[in-house]
């Protein structure tokens, strides 16, 4: 079962409370100008109880561009601005702004009413004063940043020296490029920092010297450990950006003809966020198929079992399903001598929470709890949600499928994107919770760095800690055996 957004939604930083308001309701307000909406129809764009439901892309574009008695909804301006890039660029959609905007100056120039004249100015910037903070990898496209000059140079036309336009352009301006920058810094310190490199092993002997360390070594606390690992969590996923969620259905939609800037490279903060739940997955299991005594290794299943239990009170279900997914891997799972001594009461449970069957209906409902807690939370601690990224993804791609892009009179389904708009916004309003614990910069450096096995080097580690069973296990051995005695 698909689990609708919150009406209510949670605080968020001051970009996304200023452009989104305190809900994200889809509501467009009345009593905004010439273009606001009610029942029925204006122009190419229809209503449904006051909300907007779907529109052509050119009205949709002029919906977006104020005038001097109008000035969009601030959901509308978030909803559409990340939207639109599934149907046009960017620079493209920029582009057309600047000519509606060109279209309008014209007409109240020739009206000689130099008040008007400066009040649409005025709403002119305030729009791509919310474009540029809200998305402002969109202008790292030369093409994007050519026609924010160019608009901006044709609304400072009509200000005095040192107006209240030129400055609040300079100041967005500014705001923009220190933005640009830190992130393509942080970009280029996470593109040296990849993925620790995967320990093949020694030949038919992949256990470790009994005195290297390993994870118990480092930290024997499970609280302590969820908590290091819950601020990785939120360092990571502090680096995705709106867009980037978005171009989820950009890279799937094959019909699109266009593409923005950001579908063409890498997106490198979901494919790190995407890596590090596999790499804490192998570096659960091999932190248990390195352990040469039986008993050590049944403390060690029992330790994670009990650290992914303190990340489900945490709220970080991510870290808790990677944890569980180590567990489940084959190397791990078919250690059956070391399962049984093993006390499994506490790990059931947590499987009932991830059982994937009805969609993940257990998950869902302790996220939607873990919500509501935040919701109404008092500390940062309380107000901690890391959803399954994974799962999260798939609701997206879900929301994608089930409803078309556009409906059969030609306009887009906007109605579609507010709710994809929605799920995104609530997910940015997690990444923004700011890390209650204390970082141990020895715990985290393990856990980012400590040799993990390849899944050939766990099935050896395994297999020597307690041998193949049936013939299918005596098969694999001997085939891993001749490779591994081949590569010699």
């Amino acid at each position: 079962m698909f689990l609708e957004p919150q009406e209510t939604m949670p605080q968020t930083s001051v970009v996304f409370s200023s452009i989104l308001g305190p809900s994200c309701s889809g509501q467009v307000q009345p009593s905004m100008g010439e273009r606001g909406g009610g029942a029925g129809s204006s122009g190419d764009l229809i209503f449904q109880d006051g909300r907007l439901i779907s529109g052509s892309l050119e009205a949709l574009m002029e919906h977006l561009v104020p005038t001097v008695d109008y000035y969009p909804d601030r959901t509308y301006i978030f909803t559409f601005l990340l939207s639109s890039r599934v149907f046009v660029p960017p620079h493209d959609l920029l582009a057309r702004v600047g000519q509606i905007c060109l279209e309008q100056r014209q007409q109240l120039e020739a009206g000689s009413d130099k008040a008007r004249l400066k009040s649409f100015s005025a709403k002119i910037v305030q729009l791509l004063k919310e474009w540029t903070e809200a998305f402002p990898y969109d202008f790292q496209d030369e093409k994007a940043m050519a026609e924010l000059k160019a608009i901006t140079h044709r609304v400072t036309q009509c200000d005095e020296e040192n107006g209240t336009v030129k400055k609040a352009i300079a100041q967005m301006t500014q705001s923009l490029l220190l933005s640009l920058a830190a992130r393509s810094q942080l970009q280029e310190l996470r593109e040296k920092l990849r993925s620790p490199a995967m320990d093949k092993g020694p030949i038919l002997k992949a256990k470790p010297p009994a005195a290297q360390k390993d994870i118990l070594g480092v930290c024997c606390d499970p609280l302590v450990l969820a908590q290091q690992l819950t601020h990785i969590e939120l360092e990571r996923v502090s680096s995705i950006h709106p867009e980037d969620l978005m171009q989820i259905i950009s890279h799937m939609d094959s019909r699109d003809k266009h593409r923005c800037r950001g579908d063409l490279i890498k997106t490198y903060s979901l494919e790190a966020y995407d890596n590090w739940f596999n790499c804490l997955s192998m570096l659960v299991a091999t932190e248990v198929c390195r352990v040469v005594k039986k008993k050590h290794r049944t403390r060690m299943l029992e330790f994670f079992i009990d650290v992914a239990r303190e990340c489900f009170n945490i709220g970080n279900f991510n870290s808790m399903m990677a944890i569980i997914s180590g567990m489940n891997l084959s190397p791990v799972a078919r250690l059956k001598k070391t399962w049984s001594k093993v006390k499994t009461a506490k790990f059931d449970v947590l499987e009932h929470h991830m059982d994937p069957s009805s969609n993940f209906c257990n998950y869902r409902t302790a996220l939607q709890g873990a919500t509501q807690r935040s919701q109404m939370a008092n500390s940062s601690r309380e107000k901690i949600v890391i959803p399954v990224f994974n799962l999260f993804v798939k609701d997206i791609y879900f929301l994608h499928k089930i409803h078309t892009n556009h409906l059969p009179n030609g306009h887009i389904n906007f109605k579609k994107f507010w709710d994809i708009s929605r799920q995104i916004h609530e997910f940015m309003t997690w990444t923004q919770v700011e890390c209650p614990f204390e970082k141990d910069k020895k715990i985290q450096s393990y856990l980012l760095t400590a040799p993990i096995y390849s899944e050939e080097a766990l099935f050896i580690a395994s297999f020597e800690s307690e041998g193949p069973e049936n013939h299918m296990e005596k098969d694999s051995w001997k085939t891993l055996r001749t490779t591994l005695l081949n590569r010699a």
